[in-house]
């Protein structure tokens, strides 16, 4: 945790409440990292980091969408700020279909 909290500083976003989700908590198998935090400003973010051996295609990216809504519905709110850290290669559709969604996509973590 302490390592994205690093990482979103480096770009400026400084985290007044910050925690992690574990995935069973929103009926979820897969392996995936969740976040959620609020910043100074009272934007809340959904982070949620990726680490796959294989290619993060467009299935993957519906999937993240629905794990997104279980999670809003399970913390309460809506996030205004949804990101995806990832560490393996993305499918360009993937990519521009996430975005179309209101996604900020990251390749640059670690």
């Amino acid at each position: 945790m302490k390592e994205i909290t690093e990482y979103f500083s480096k770009k400026n976003i400084l985290f007044k409440d910050f925690k992690k989700i574990l995935p069973k908590d929103i009926n979820s198998r897969k392996k995936i990292e969740i976040f959620i935090g609020t910043t100074m400003d009272l934007k809340y973010y959904a982070i949620f980091i990726f680490d796959l051996k294989s290619r993060f295609i467009r299935k993957s990216a519906e999937d993240l969408i629905d794990l997104s809504n279980n999670l809003s519905s399970f913390v309460g709110h809506n996030f205004k700020v949804k990101e995806l850290l990832i560490k393996s290669p993305m499918c360009s559709k993937a990519k521009e279909f996430l975005k179309e969604n209101g996604w900020s996509v990251r390749v640059d973590f670690m």
